[in-house]
C-alpha cells in the first residue's frame, strides 16, 4: 500500500517545472499539494496528475501575498498533517519586457522580491518548524544561473534568486538536520523562458519533465549533499521512470 501519511507541497505547480515535479512526486506515491495563483490553470494541472494516477490536490494562493500564507498552510494541513517536502518553484520575472534596473519601478522590484524571496521565507518559517521538531524534512528552492551571473535586464530576478540561494544556506546553518537545497534547473522550455527570451529556439532548451527527473535524483540523495548546497540539475542523472509510466 502507498504511504499517504506525509505530503509534498509544490508552489508554482500549475505549469512548467513545478507541474512536472508535482507529477513526478505523485507518481512515486507522494501525496502532492499543488499551489499556484491561477485557479483554472491549477485545476487543469491537478486533473492531469490525477489522471496519470497520482494523489494531487490544488490550493489557489499567491505566495507573494503575506495574508495568504497562514490560510495556505492551514488548508495544506487539512489535506495532510505532515508535510515533509516543500518545493519553492513559484517565481516571477516582473514586468515584461524586462526593463533595465534604472527603469524598474520600485513597486515592481518589490513585487519580484515578495514572490521569489519573501514568500518562500514566510512559507518556510511555517512549514520548516514542524520538520525541525521531527528531525527530518527537505526544503528545495528552484534557483537560476541569474543568481550567480549578472545579465542585462535580469537585475530584479537575479537579485531575488541570489538572495534565495543564501536564504537556503542560512536556514541550513540554523535548522540542521532539516535539509535545504537550491537547485539550478538550467534553461527550460517554459512559458517563463519564452516571456523572457521570445526569440529562443525551444528545441535547444531542456524539457521540464527531464529536469524534474534529475531533481528526483537530487531529492533522493539530499542527505548525501552538504546542507544548504547549491547544485546544478544537469550534474545529476535522471531518476529511473516507474515501470509502465512514461
Amino acid at each position: 500500500m502507498v504511504e499517504r501519511s506525509s505530503a509534498a507541497l509544490v508552489t508554482g505547480a500549475s505549469r512548467g517545472l513545478g507541474k512536472a515535479l508535482a507529477r513526478a512526486l505523485a507518481l512515486r506515491g507522494k501525496r502532492v499539494i499543488m499551489v499556484a495563483r491561477g485557479g483554472s490553470e491549477l485545476r487543469g494541472a491537478v486533473r492531469d496528475v490525477k489522471q496519470a494516477g497520482g494523489d494531487a490536490h490544488g490550493l489557489a494562493f499567491d505566495v507573494g501575498d503575506k495574508s495568504a500564507i497562514h490560510r495556505l498552510t492551514g488548508a495544506a494541513a487539512a489535506l495532510s498533517p505532515r508535510i515533509d517536502l516543500v518545493v519553492h518553484a513559484a517565481s516571477t520575472l516582473g514586468p515584461l519586457p524586462m526593463p533595465l534596473l534604472l527603469d524598474t519601478e520600485c513597486e515592481d522590484f518589490a513585487r519580484v522580491l515578495e514572490v521569489n524571496l519573501v514568500g518562500p521565507f514566510r512559507l518556510t518559517k511555517v512549514l520548516a518548524a514542524p520538520m525541525m521538531l521531527r528531525g527530518e524534512g527537505t526544503v528545495l528552492f528552484v534557483s537560476s544561473d541569474a543568481a550567480t551571473n549578472a545579465y542585462e535586464r535580469w537585475g530584479a530576478y537575479g537579485v531575488s534568486k541570489a538572495a534565495q540561494d543564501h536564504l537556503a544556506r542560512s536556514f541550513a546553518a540554523e535548522l540542521d538536520p532539516v535539509r535545504f537545497l537550491a537547485v539550478d534547473p538550467g534553461e527550460m522550455d517554459t512559458k517563463m523562458h519564452a516571456d523572457a527570451m521570445p526569440d529562443a529556439d525551444p528545441s535547444t532548451l531542456a524539457k521540464p519533465e527531464d529536469v524534474a527527473a534529475r531533481i528526483m535524483t537530487i531529492l533522493r540523495r539530499a542527505r548525501e549533499l552538504p546542507n544548504g548546497a547549491r547544485v546544478l540539475a544537469a550534474d545529476f542523472p535522471k531518476a529511473e521512470p516507474l515501470r509502465g509510466v512514461s
